[in-house]
């Protein structure tokens, strides 16, 4: 299972900038195609939607930097096992 987790790891890891890449070539795509009446509005959009969605990916790869650590090995199964 521990193999696994660090395979799920380099995928998230490798993943998220893809995302990252694949929103701005959507992003350019569609505003690109837009009339002059919407472009604003779709830029709009597309600047929320990546304000969004970067954190989202920078999270996933520290998600899956973590898991490639090993620092998911051994998780907890109850409030007495946690130590700070």
């Amino acid at each position: 299972m521990n193999a696994l987790k660090r395979l799920l790891g380099f995928v998230w890891m490798a993943l998220a900038p893809l995302l990252v890449a694949f929103m701005f070539w959507q992003a350019a795509d569609k505003i690109s195609k837009a009339s002059e009446a919407t472009k604003s509005n779709i830029t709009l959009q597309w600047a929320i939607i990546l304000f969004i969605f970067i954190p989202v990916c920078i999270g996933l790869m520290i998600f899956g930097y973590y898991s490639v650590k090993g620092l998911y090995d051994h998780l907890p199964e109850s409030s007495a096992e946690i130590t700070d």
